[in-house]
């Protein structure tokens, strides 16, 4: 399929109630930090001193913030321009044609010229076997052209403080992606690239990354339904529409049925003080106070109400059987299977797989059930943990059942016990300067790679607080661009994510002249009505051609000091985040291929999140912690103050990834030919597995599945977190666990997986970096290896 091909990775936030778990409310909430990876009590290394390299990084990302009150709660347009940028104008990312909001829709148009002119040629390629021999490339050209501004503008509606800039960017990503789909369909361009692939002899002079690129076409061409006859291929947009309409009412209901839990004053025996105190505020003139289910009043009261009752229906009225949303999210199932049986496959989940490392549905069931025996015992003994506690805590003679609503309150009473009172409540804290420094100094020692500061233009950046980088390599030089944007403010899109705003892609040989060759062509370029910015590009020592360098943006919401003249500082699992998002940033620097549908980040949707996973191990190294550097206001912590942070970020992590196991296991289900049963009812078959495979009790009247809005977005590959967490912590172990900043490990993993991007098969890229030319294959037996390799330590 000829679209963009984004990556946008989110970072989970904590709480969010979209992630809260069957096994029951954490799951992913921790699967960001899973920080034990630290091993033992290792002793920090002493603080590595700075280079003249990087010792730019901390004052350029530390210094004195604008004043969060003047533009977090205050519109864009009131910013002093004293706080703006400086210098020579210029548009954004550095592109003149991004000047203004109507610059943006202007340039989307003349995009979507210059595309129909380049779909003119391809469509055309059957007449000349030179231009046959180019369809690959001008296929891939035409997604560039499309995704450069399909890209840039998911990120400016998602950041930009100006109304104005976000409505354009919303009109420009609408009216692109309403283009893109009309390519989907179009079937002179799948019928060319049929016959390119059906020709031997342009066929096998294709190099492996033209051919992957080629095959990821023909395949998104035919799971768009192009190859069906035209009635089949009209249900088939049907359905996608119907799916599309589904997912939105499943993931943003426009009612609510969660009734509140009445309480008294007497209720909030055991909370903290201060959490007493504010909720014991909203009492009424009788003593009683209204909790609405899962807003933080009621995480506090399951965190630290003694009262098992209460806790029990806070929990049953959060999870309430609500009908109608169980009807939307059946309805969506059973549209999906739909949608699969018009394209000849048994089941949504087995269409979805096919072209996964997965491959199948039995594979990624047999992946989680050896991931699952692996976990099983770590997460029993956490669950005898809670046991024991629940049994001293009721003085009990024998071992009781753990339920789910006991769950937070028992390990919040694990997590204090497990507290060391010398190391004291405070939360180790680290500049974002010094997280960077730090980042940088990695990267060199494993890659030969450095972040360098540098100032940006009037108008390249879409806030006067984000950061430009750019990422230098020590033999090639400049090889891509990263905007940091950090801090929380109003409409700016909530979460962590990595955006690519453009990929790698070799130019010197796209033959733009031969897209004007025809009278209509020459009229375009006449008039400029098909005229998009140039890319100079740039050339490496260890690479034929010229490329345009990759630009990616890596987008938070941490929170700012209040004040202008305090450092904001970062928590801990906000450092993991940057570890995590900063994987994802240098896949697609390094990932620079030859076209731009293979770089970087656009991999399998299954393999994507190894460098960022892998990049958590790195945090947990004490070696990687000595690289930060030292800051009176935000110290380094010491060991034993990062293994109690550890624990109290995730007491139970084995508890959190067996949860994930379910979950993943049940979005298998929901997506399997059962769906197409008329008896079938997505809460019996969540009860049945939670009574099988969960760890505690399925509980009556109430339906999870409806809070699981991962459904929609990861349908049949929900899997794909914990397969490649298992493959991070095997990577970690066999390549880097020893010497974290050993530079021959970082050049082995840098050559044999990164630079590739989605180029290479993954299973070999795995399986030559660890020497275990068994999982080459990716069949069963090297799923199943895979879940034997564990994703706790």
């Amino acid at each position: 399929m000829i679209g963009a091909r984004r990556t946008v990775l989110t970072s989970v936030s904590h709480g969010s109630r979209t992630h809260s778990l069957l096994d029951f409310r954490r799951g992913l909430q921790s699967t960001r930090h899973k920080l034990a990876a630290v091993v033992g009590a290792t002793q920090v290394p002493p603080v590595v001193a700075a280079s003249h390299s990087d010792v730019d990084i901390t004052p350029f990302f530390d210094h004195p913030r604008l004043s969060s009150g003047s533009h977090i709660a205050t519109p864009y347009s009131s910013i002093p321009k004293s706080h703006q940028w400086t210098g020579k104008q210029t548009g954004l990312f550095g592109q003149a044609e991004l000047g203004s909001p109507q610059e943006f829709l202007q340039l989307a148009d003349r995009t979507v010229n210059r595309a129909r002119l380049l779909v003119d040629r391809i469509c055309k390629s059957r007449q000349d076997r030179r231009e046959m021999s180019k369809v690959v490339k001008n296929l891939d050209r035409l997604s560039d052209m499309l995704c450069v501004v399909i890209d840039a503008a998911e990120l400016i509606r998602h950041v930009h403080p100006d109304r104005a800039w976000v409505e354009a960017a919303n009109m420009a990503y609408e009216n692109l992606c309403s283009y893109m789909n009309v390519l989907n369909t179009n079937v002179d361009l799948y019928e060319v690239l049929s016959a390119v692939m059906n020709d031997r002899e342009i066929s096998s002079s294709f190099t492996y990354e033209q051919r992957q690129t080629a095959l990821i076409f023909l395949r998104d061409f035919e799971r768009s339904g192009i190859h069906l006859p035209p009635d089949a291929r009209h249900s088939f947009v049907s359905l996608s529409d119907d799916i599309i309409t589904l997912g939105r009412e499943f993931t943003h209901p426009s009612t609510s049925t969660a009734s509140s839990v009445k309480i008294t004053t007497r209720d909030l025996e055991g909370l903290p003080l201060r959490a007493k105190a504010h909720i014991a505020s909203r009492a009424n003139f009788r003593g009683k106070i209204k909790v609405t289910p899962g807003s933080w009043e009621a995480i506090m009261l399951s965190k630290h109400s003694p009262n098992e009752e209460l806790r029990k229906e806070l929990y049953v009225a959060d999870l309430k059987m609500d009908k109608d949303r169980v009807t939307v999210l059946e309805n969506l199932l059973r549209a999906r299977d739909q949608l699969a049986r018009l394209l000849g496959k048994p089941s949504f989940a087995a269409w979805t797989l096919e072209d996964k490392m997965a491959k199948t549905t039995d594979n990624v069931l047999y992946f989680l059930r050896s991931l699952a025996e692996y976990q099983r015992p770590l997460a029993h003994a956490e669950i005898q943990r809670l046991a024991n506690l629940k049994q001293t805590h009721l003085g009990l003679p024998s071992t009781p059942i753990v339920d789910a609503w006991d769950r937070d309150f028992y390990s919040t009473r694990l997590e204090a016990q497990s507290r060391d009172p010398a190391l004291g409540e405070s939360t180790p804290l680290f500049s974002a300067g010094s997280v960077f420094q730090a980042l940088s100094r990695l990267f060199s020692r494993i890659y030969g790679l450095r972040l360098v500061p540098k100032d940006v233009l009037t108008g390249e950046t879409w806030h006067p607080e984000v950061k430009k980088l750019e990422v230098v390599d020590e033999s090639e030089g400049v090889i891509g661009i990263i905007y940091v944007d950090l801090w929380a403010r109003a409409g700016k899109h909530s979460g962590a994510a990595h955006y690519t705003v453009r990929c790698s892609r070799r130019i010197d040989d796209d033959d733009v002249e031969g897209d004007f060759q025809s009278p209509f062509g020459q009229q375009l370029r006449e008039s400029g009505q098909a005229e998009i910015p140039t890319n100079n590009g740039a050339t490496f020592p260890s690479k034929k051609g010229v490329f345009q360098l990759p630009i990616a943006a890596l987008v938070c919401e941490f929170e700012p000091s209040s004040s202008s003249k305090v450092m904001s500082a970062l928590t801990w699992p906000e450092v993991s985040t940057l570890f995590h998002e900063m994987g994802h940033a240098m896949h697609s620097m390094i990932g620079r291929t030859e076209y731009h549908n293979v770089s970087g980040t656009r991999c399998s949707t299954d393999f994507v999140e190894l460098p960022s996973i892998l990049m958590e191990k790195f945090l947990a190294s004490p070696a990687v912690l000595s690289l930060f550097p030292s800051n009176p206001s935000a110290p380094i912590p010491s060991h034993p103050e990062l293994l109690q942070q550890i624990r109290r970020i995730t007491p139970l992590p084995s508890l959190d990834t067996h949860a994930q196991i379910l979950l993943a296991t049940l979005d298998q289900v929901y997506h399997s030919p059962i769906v197409s049963s008329p008896n079938f009812s997505s809460t019996t078959e969540l009860h049945k597995l939670q009574d099988t495979l969960g760890l505690f009790p399925s509980v009556p009247n109430t339906a999870w599945q409806i809070h699981f809005g991962h459904l929609y977005g990861y349908g049949a590959t929900y899997y794909s977190y914990l397969f490649d967490r298992a493959i991070a912590r095997k990577v970690w172990r066999t390549i880097f666990e020893k010497d974290p900043l050993s530079r021959e490990s970082g050049e082995r993993y840098k050559n044999e997986v990164l630079k590739f991007g989605g180029g290479k098969d993954p299973w070999q890229m795995i399986g030559q970096l660890l020497n275990l030319p068994e999982v080459e294959g990716g069949d069963i037996k090297a799923m199943e290896a895979v879940g034997r390799w564990g994703a706790d330590e």
